[in-house]
């Protein structure tokens, strides 16, 4: 099972448009449908807003969109207190509550998430600035990540 953060998502739909890549949107659809490709409520809404006609696709093939959970919730705010941030002040350039709740869903979840948020090869001094890969590579934290094209070569299929 695979986690999806709203920018990998919408980063697929973007750049593999459905109607040039058949094959990989329905091997995807299979994935959602056998709900090994998930994404939590938070992260569909922002597709939902930002993609509109990906969030319906996705619907349209049985999407298991996870519930934020009194445990997912714990975590986030474990995380946000790792990070230094307080009550709701995120820094602009760093993660924001959703991207939290993201990363507490693999984290409690314990699966991989797929993000298509850049590394950061230099971390900021700053946590509060950390994108969702290093929040992820965090010890107390410790998720997995890829993006979307990492999540096609690990499949291996060929399309």
């Amino acid at each position: 099972m695979l986690t999806f953060d709203a920018s990998s998502i919408i980063h697929g739909w973007d750049n593999y448009p459905i109607e040039q890549f058949p094959g990989l949107w329905a091997w995807v659809g299979d994935q959602v449908s056998q709900a090994v490709f998930i994404l939590l409520e938070v992260a569909y809404d922002e597709v939902e807003r930002n993609e509109p006609e990906c969030a319906a696709w996705l619907k349209d093939h049985g999407l298991t969109r996870a519930p934020v959970s009194a445990d997912i919730l714990a975590a986030s705010l474990r995380i946000k207190d790792l990070l230094g941030i307080v009550e709701d002040q995120y820094h602009q350039k760093g993660v924001g509550e959703n991207d939290l709740l993201i990363i507490a869903h693999a984290m409690i979840e314990q699966i991989p998430l797929v993000t298509n948020e850049a590394v950061q090869n230099m971390l900021p001094q700053n946590r509060q600035t950390f994108k969702i890969p290093a929040v992820c590579d965090l010890p107390d934290v410790r998720v997995r990540h890829l993006n979307f094209v990492g999540v096609i070569k690990e499949s291996r299929q060929v399309f």
